[in-house]
């Protein structure tokens, strides 16, 4: 992922445009993008600050709101394995990977038999 261009040369596009500089000549001298000029302007007319906002996004836990019913199944059937686990959400139309039951039991610090094969 690319680096946010540093706020001095944001404040430099800004201070260009409040001169009254069109926004293409700005861009244009400075080498930017037209449309990182007219965003930077806004940003601070709204907010006063050029300051960037945050990068990239995070991933919604999809099984967080299933917890209550994922703890009280491995609670009743301490012998449920992973396969087990995915098809029981299956039912209850929640379609998720191997993977994603296993970092969920993980992070939440649950316990779940491994495999139906060892005893």
């Amino acid at each position: 992922m690319t680096q946010a261009l540093s706020n001095d040369l944001r404040n430099r596009v800004v201070a260009a445009v409040l001169r009254g500089e069109s926004s293409r000549t700005v861009a244009a001298r400075f080498g930017v993008a037209v449309s990182s000029v007219v965003k930077w302007s806004q940003r601070y007319r709204a907010t006063g600050s050029v300051q960037p906002g945050k990068m990239g996004g995070h991933r919604k836990r999809i099984l967080e709101p299933q917890r209550a019913f994922i703890t009280e199944r491995l609670n009743q059937n301490p012998h449920l394995t992973l396969h087990g686990l995915k098809e029981e959400l299956a039912l209850r139309g929640i379609a998720v990977s191997h993977n994603t039951i296993w970092e969920f039991i993980r992070r939440e610090g649950l316990r779940f038999k491994k495999n139906a094969v060892r005893a």
